[in-house]
């Protein structure tokens, strides 16, 4: 409105002066016609100027610059990256430290054992069994701290398996909860990857298990060293007048030489019962877990508490792998001798593909196929001969001597999944089972296992 104002009237004024300038041109001379157009001019650039000022007053003011604003702060571990991987099942990981992944197995057995027809029993025969359902979840957490714990499902029952806090600084491993006591090469494998579907029989007789306890480890190098105070398993210790408690440690050199890998090992192992009324009891089922019957028993007998010494040896080059093993239990009897009882494994395996046994912290480990199936191949394929021998007699009890010579089929068509064919032929002295008045007698057990874990 102002520019319209002032500029209408100027050039108005403006026009009139051009007018009166080109009529009177006629008039006035050369020289006053070139000075009023001068002036004309200067009054016109005037008007100009004043018309660019009232246009620079009127435009729009410039919009001012956004005030920055201040995200708020995160709240910690709310939208932290994640990474996902896959080792059987997914893990989640954490930039700060945490991760989680489920796990779990399944195995499914179906075995038998033959006695002669005079020792035959109701538990015997033929049988199918879910040997193994367990699931449960590991990972970590910040500070160092990693965490398992597991249960099995199979007979329609809960059995808490692992369930720990664990801690990791360099060299040195600290475990609080139910786990593993620490006893020889065949227990402290994994039951997914022993090399029969049942562990030496002097594994079971002795009693090896899992306990609630405080357990440190220190591995260097060749060395691993292991060490813990332990009570009982957690289903013992809903009893309330069970207040035993152990020592267990194990000591592992394992060097590599060339392309061989070497496995030498001791444990030891000392129980105090805790129980003025407490009782000993040593047996071992017949190669197979499809049957409760036992061929040799200790029965109950008093005793104070026991101790347990362990040797081991295994090698592994290239498809070969050897293990033997051999243990001793004595017992403590009050007021009478203690009687010691033994067992040993001695155990040979050859891949019939290109593949080989795995090894990893003082035990065997999982066997990852070159070509598995679905991948071009058709899995590993490995032949394992053991011979094992158990004896429960001695200081005047009189449990049995078992003797198996065995031989199995592992075929591990992915790394998660296997299948095993399992036979022995047995020798049994002294079989709390006779047949007849006969004690001593052979007998024939057999298993399959289909298995799968993530």
């Amino acid at each position: 409105m102002r520019c319209r104002t002032i500029c209408i009237p100027l050039l108005a004024a403006t026009a009139l002066i051009g007018q009166a300038s080109a009529a009177s041109a006629q008039a006035l001379d050369a020289d006053a016609a070139a000075a009023l157009r001068a002036e004309v001019e200067a009054l016109r650039a005037q008007v100009n100027q004043l018309s660019a000022r009232l246009d620079s007053l009127s435009a729009p003011a410039p919009t001012p610059a956004p005030t920055p604003v201040t995200p708020a702060s995160p709240t910690p571990g709310a939208n932290a990256p994640q990474n996902i991987a896959w080792r059987g099942a997914p893990e989640w990981q954490g930039t700060d430290g945490w991760s989680f992944k489920p796990r779990g197995r399944m195995q499914i057995d179906l075995g038998g054992v033959d006695v002669p027809a005079a020792a035959n029993h109701v538990a015997l025969g033929v049988a199918t069994e879910v040997r193994r359902v367990q699931l449960g979840a590991d990972g970590t957490m910040p500070g160092g701290f990693s965490y398992r714990v597991e249960a099995d499902f199979a007979d329609n029952d809960v059995a808490v398996l692992d369930a720990y806090l664990r801690y990791s600084s360099g060299d040195w491993q600290l475990t609080l909860g139910h786990q593993k006591h620490f006893a020889g090469l065949d227990e402290m494998t994994s039951d997914l990857f022993t090399s029969f579907t049942e562990r030496a029989a002097f594994t079971q007789a002795f009693g090896f298990e899992r306990r609630v306890g405080l357990a440190a480890e220190y591995a260097h190098g060749d060395i691993l060293v292991q060490a813990g105070l332990f009570s009982d398993d957690i289903s013992a210790l809903t009893n309330a007048a069970n207040n035993g408690w152990s020592v267990d440690g194990r000591i592992i050199y394992a060097p590599q030489i060339g392309d061989t890998q070497l496995h030498f090992g001791l444990s030891g192992h000392a129980r105090d019962f805790n129980d003025g009324s407490s009782l000993a009891r040593y047996r071992a089922r017949p190669f197979t877990h499809v049957t409760d019957v036992r061929l040799v028993d200790t029965g109950n007998f008093a005793a104070t508490g026991e101790q347990n010494w362990g040797a081991e040896f295994a090698a592994i080059h290239g498809r070969f792998h050897f293990a033997a093993e051999g243990a001793w239990m004595q017992a403590r009897r009050p007021l009478m001798r203690d009687p010691q009882f033994s067992g040993y494994y001695v155990e040979a395996g050859l891949f019939l593909t290109d593949d080989k046994r795995n090894y990893r912290r003082g035990a065997f480990d999982r066997v990852t196929p070159r070509r598995g199936v679905g991948n071009g191949g058709m899995g590993a394929v490995e032949l394992n001969l053991r011979y094992d021998m158990l004896d429960l007699n001695d200081a005047g009890i009189i449990g049995g001597r078992q003797q198996s010579y065995g031989a199995t089929v592992t075929w591990v068509l992915t790394p998660y999944i296997r299948l095993l064919a399992s036979y022995a032929r047995l020798s049994i002295d002294d079989s709390r089972l006779p047949a007849g008045l006969d004690r001593d007698y052979g007998a024939d057990a057999a298993a399959l296992r289909a298995q799968f874990d993530f």
